[in-house]
């Protein structure tokens, strides 16, 4: 698990991750040029990269450990970007697309109904299609948008994994609480083991603090990395 400067989600993930779904997390420096022996998949957390001060994830993607990452995915490993990590893989192109300030301009925080597009390893296996997902947003730049025809290669390439939705599972513009293109709330690369989420699945593993529908996110992704030897 990633730490950069102004990361403010990264204990939460561990937390989430570690005492609630009893698989080892360990908290990674930028700085750091290489991933810890025996890695099994990354997780960049939420929070304000280096301060937000000049673009959502743009200084973050020339951290040292970036270039790691970047290793650890083309080599197949699962990478999840959570909010300001999905920001910053699609500022390293990792992600197609990009993050837009959201469409009122203001910053949101609130729990959001996802529709689930795709239900495969390793992010979605224990989810159906067409499930709908409680779980928290909070950003102010989280409006994704690719030109039209990367949204196409997108739709065809079934890569958006999870859009906005009402609670019956309807995707509308009022249930869209940034303003992102066709209600995307999350999109994978083409092999499908680099997933940008912006809601957070960490703070919705535990009934008291809102229900339980993020471990099916980051319950899948340790299913994952149980079923195979690993990368890296």
């Amino acid at each position: 698990m990633v730490q950069f400067p102004g990361s403010n989600d990264d204990r939460d993930m561990r937390f989430a991750i570690d005492a609630v779904l009893k698989a080892p997390a360990q908290l990674v420096w930028h700085k750091e040029r290489e991933l810890p022996p025996g890695t099994r998949a990354v997780v960049l957390p939420g929070g304000f990269s280096y301060g937000d001060y000049l673009r959502c994830g743009a200084m973050a993607k020339f951290s040292p450990v970036m270039a790691a990452v970047r290793r650890f995915a083309d080599a197949g490993g699962p990478v999840l970007g959570v909010c300001n990590g999905f920001q910053v893989l699609c500022e390293s192109g990792l992600l197609p697309g990009v993050l837009q300030r959201n469409h009122d301009l203001h910053f949101v925080c609130d729990f959001t109904t996802l529709r689930v597009e795709r239900a495969a390893a390793p992010f979605f296996s224990r989810a159906r299609v067409g499930q709908v997902l409680r779980i928290p947003v909070k950003n102010g730049e989280g409006a994704y948008f690719v030109q039209p025809d990367e949204l196409a290669r997108l739709e065809e390439g079934g890569q958006i994994l999870v859009r906005y939705c009402d609670p019956d599972g309807n995707v509308t513009q009022a249930a869209n609480p940034s303003g992102s293109l066709a209600g995307i709330a999350g999109v994978c690369n083409r092999a499908g083991n680099v997933f940008g989420l912006m809601p957070h699945p960490e703070h919705a593993v535990e009934p008291a603090i809102g229900g339980t529908d993020g471990a099916l996110i980051l319950g899948s992704m340790i299913d994952a990395v149980r079923a195979t030897r690993g990368v890296g």
